[in-house]
Order: C-alpha cells, then sequence, then structure tokens
C-alpha cells in the first residue's frame, strides 16, 4: 500500500467541477482512435484500396506516440492549461482539414496534425489535477479514476458512436464531431480553476531552446522508425527501421545522461524503480490488450461468420466491464494498494488466456463467447488504474506529464506490438487454432507479470512507498 494511498483516506477529493474539465480534452484521443477504425471503409470507398488508406490510422498512432511525453514536458514548462488548449485548437485545424481532404495524401496530413492535438490532453489533464490537488492539500486519486472512467467509457462507445455517423453522414462525420466536443473542453477548462502553474514569465521560444532539442531528435526518430518497423508487419517487413531505432534509442539513453536538463530523466528509471517496473509491465499488459482487441473481432467475422454490427454487440462487456472494473480497480488500490490491483488484473487476463485457449470457440453458444468477452475486461481496468495511480504517486507534479505521457507512448507501442503477435500466433486470418495461441500467448505474458508481481518489495521514490 502506498504512503499516500494512506494519507489521502481522510483528505478530501478534488471535486469533481475540475477533474471533470480536465477529463473533457482526454476523451478526443479514445474517441478518435475507435471511430476511425468504423470509417475506414467509408474512406477507401472513396480514395480507393490502393490509396495507402491504412496508413490515416497509423499517422495519428505514431505522432501521439511521439508527442505525448514532449506535450507533458512543454505543460511542465509553460503550463499545463496552455498546452491543453494549444492542443484542442490542433484537433479543431486537423478535424476541419480532414473533413474537406480532396485526396488520401491530406487526410493522412490532417491526422497528423490530429494527433499532434490528442497527445496533449491526458499528460496535461494530470499535471492540472496534480497542481489543484497540491495547492489545496486535496487527494488527485478520485480525480485520476474520473479522467480514466471518462476514456474508458467513451472508447467503449467509441465504435457504436462512429457507426451511427458514418451510416448516417458519411466518414467525415466522425472529424465533424471532434468540433463540440473541442469547444465544450475550452469553456469548461477556461471556466474553473485547474490548478494550473503561473508560467506567464516563459515564453514559448525559451521554453523550446530549453526543450532538449537532440534528446527529443533521438527520441523523434527512436519511436518513429519503431512504430514504423511494427507497422509494416502487417505486409512487407522494412527491417532497415529496427537498427536504426535501436541504435537511435541508445543514443538518446546516452545524452540524456548526459545533459544538465534532459527532456526525460533517464536517470529516474535507474532510481525510481517503481516507475521502470510500472512501464515494463503497461507494455506487456497493453500488447495482450489489443491482441484481444484486435484478434477477437477478426476471429469472430472469420470463422463465426458475424456481421460487423453483430461483432460489435459481442464486444461490448469487454468495454462496458472495462469501465466498471476501473471504478472496482480504483477502489481496491484505495483500499489494498498498487500490488493488489494489478494482481486482480493480471490473474483475471490469465483467466481470459485460458478461456481462449481452451473454449471449443467456433461451437461455443454465444452466451459462452459473451462470458469470455466480460472477463476479459477485467484485466484492462485494473492495470489501467493501477499502472497510472502509480505513476501519479511516484513522481512529482512537474514530472508526471511526461511520465504519464511516456505511458501512452507505452500503450501505442504494444498496440503495434500486439499486431506482430497475432501475426506470429495466429496469420493473417484469425482461425479457432491461431486464437487458442494466442491464449497460450496471453497466458504466459500472465505468467511473467504474476512473476513480477511475486518478487514485489516496498519501494520508496519521491517520498512514497508503493
Amino acid at each position: 500500500m502506498t504512503a499516500d494511498t494512506s494519507t489521502q483516506r481522510d483528505v478530501s477529493p478534488i471535486p469533481f467541477r475540475v477533474s471533470g474539465a480536465a477529463a473533457t480534452g482526454t476523451i478526443l484521443q479514445p474517441l478518435n482512435s475507435s471511430m476511425i477504425a468504423v470509417a475506414i471503409v467509408g474512406i477507401t470507398a472513396q480514395f480507393g484500396p490502393n490509396a495507402n488508406v491504412s496508413w490515416v490510422i497509423s499517422a495519428m498512432y505514431i505522432t501521439t506516440a511521439v508527442c505525448a511525453p514532449m506535450s507533458g514536458r512543454l505543460g511542465s514548462m509553460l503550463g499545463a492549461r496552455r498546452v491543453f488548449l494549444a492542443g484542442l485548437i490542433f484537433v479543431a485545424i486537423g478535424s476541419i482539414s480532414g473533413a474537406c481532404a480532396p485526396n488520401v495524401g491530406w487526410l493522412i496530413a490532417s491526422y497528423v496534425v490530429l494527433g499532434i492535438g490528442i497527445s496533449a490532453h491526458m499528460p496535461n489533464a494530470m499535471t492540472m489535477v496534480r497542481a489543484y490537488g497540491d495547492r489545496h492539500r486535496l487527494q488527485s486519486r478520485t480525480a485520476l479514476t474520473t479522467i480514466v472512467m471518462c476514456g474508458q467509457s467513451v472508447a467503449a462507445l467509441g465504435p457504436t458512436i462512429g457507426g451511427l455517423l458514418v451510416g448516417t453522414f458519411g466518414w467525415q462525420s466522425i472529424l465533424w464531431v471532434n468540433l463540440p466536443v473541442v469547444i465544450f473542453s475550452a469553456i469548461a477548462v477556461l471556466c474553473v480553476d485547474v490548478g494550473d502553474k503561473d508560467r506567464t514569465a516563459v515564453s514559448v521560444m525559451d521554453a523550446l531552446r530549453a526543450m532538449d532539442g537532440i534528446g527529443i531528435a533521438f527520441f523523434l526518430v527512436a519511436v518513429t522508425t519503431l512504430m514504423l518497423f511494427l507497422v509494416s508487419i502487417r505486409a512487407a517487413v522494412l527491417w532497415w527501421f529496427l537498427p536504426i531505432s535501436v541504435m537511435s534509442f541508445m543514443l538518446f539513453i546516452t545524452w540524456e545522461l548526459r545533459v544538465q536538463e534532459p527532456f526525460f530523466d533517464v536517470r529516474a528509471l535507474v532510481t525510481n524503480r517503481a516507475l521502470t517496473a510500472t512501464l515494463g509491465g503497461a507494455l506487456i499488459t497493453y500488447t495482450c490488450f489489443y491482441c484481444v482487441f484486435f484478434g477477437i473481432p477478426q476471429w469472430l467475422q472469420a470463422s463465426r461468420g458475424m456481421t460487423p454490427i453483430e461483432t460489435g454487440l459481442t464486444m461490448l462487456p469487454v468495454a462496458g466491464v472495462t469501465v466498471l472494473s476501473t471504478a472496482l480497480g480504483a477502489r481496491t488500490y484505495g483500499s489494498f494498494g498498487a500490488r493488489r490491483t494489478l494482481s486482480v488484473g493480471t490473474v483475471s487476463m490469465m483467466l481470459g488466456g485460458v478461456l481462449i485457449a481452451t473454449v471449443e470457440n467456433s461451437a461455443a453458444p454465444i452466451y459462452v463467447l459473451l462470458l469470455v468477452a466480460a472477463v476479459l475486461g477485467i484485466p484492462n481496468g485494473f492495470h489501467n488504474i493501477g499502472n497510472q495511480s502509480i505513476i501519479n504517486s511516484v513522481t512529482s507534479v512537474d514530472e508526471v506529464g511526461t511520465a504519464i505521457g511516456m505511458y501512452r507512448t507505452i500503450a501505442f507501442i504494444g498496440a503495434n506490438l500486439a499486431v506482430v503477435v497475432l501475426q506470429v500466433t495466429a496469420g493473417p486470418v484469425v482461425n479457432d487454432q491461431g486464437l487458442h495461441r494466442t491464449g497460450l500467448f496471453i497466458i504466459a505474458s500472465a505468467a511473467v507479470l504474476l512473476a513480477g508481481l511475486s518478487l514485489y518489495r516496498s519501494t520508496k521514490s519521491r517520498g512514497t512507498a508503493i
């Protein structure tokens, strides 16, 4: 149990008007990430099957993965509110540009702009609520739960909303719908004291000059080439990206250890073992989650012959249980600490893997599939709230934005690793045998996480025990 948790039980939570305002912008990332999958068919129909339409999704994912830590760092220097609002402007520009795109290249560029915008919100929402909590001596755990649950709920409803919009108004509507969200979020954040620090003495140019440009350049090259390599595995593998990524990561680490004011404090990954373990565990859990998120729908349509609407309805228990388990995970973390919260999520993940690996899938009644889907929703909620609560506990208010940004980067890398895992375990078409092998991978991953949790010890970092 964290010292932070034990002392915060008798401390009032941050009011919802503050956490809710911060959460308004964070829904844009899960909303756009979930809706775009539904719109791809319509986009392909307009621009043609040979127009590299798949790069629309990849461009957004890669941009978000690269820019999330940068936006967190900028928020700690310029003020989280300012960067948050700037992100909303980028979302508006990208949405309008994309909805009016004359060709797929324009649309891809628009999604790059959109990706820059949505990357700014989660890291800076965390910074804002932490700053408010520190200023008014309020606990931030409840605010974190609010932010995470908003994101999970929108991710759950995203495919349904996207399907209704695309079916009624065309694929461009998934971009136009961002505009009322942007306006509402801007008003909400401007109308409340979100605890942002006064950074008016720091100009944008001064902040950019102090941003460790060389370190950022190495990071950009490392993450971008890694993501491009992982994306390429779906078709012709671009192997030459991998050594570039490895070399860039090595240069990034070497530089960050030498520079006086690094973009990301690599030394913290050595001294702050809780943060390092959390990011490592998150990579495993997100890889498994996206194996389920990508693999099960493919299998339902390829092996069970379901329509996209039937597939979406079958997957609803994953989304619904994820939202519920996020709330339960927050209560578990508050009462018992990180280890038990993550243990519940990991045991549930192993159980889900066992079900995937052993259930006679093609012959299973629909209620069995719904039960399996419901079980698979548990680990995501517990892991997400547990991991982000740990990061919140073991970082300072100036560090939390960058750390949460790195966490988001890990999530997107995990999504692309899942594509690799599915290619290896299931192949291009997910049949029963392939899904069983994917289940075995999830079981093995859960076993690794449980082994790590069994070695878990009370670790003090930044004055907080985990």
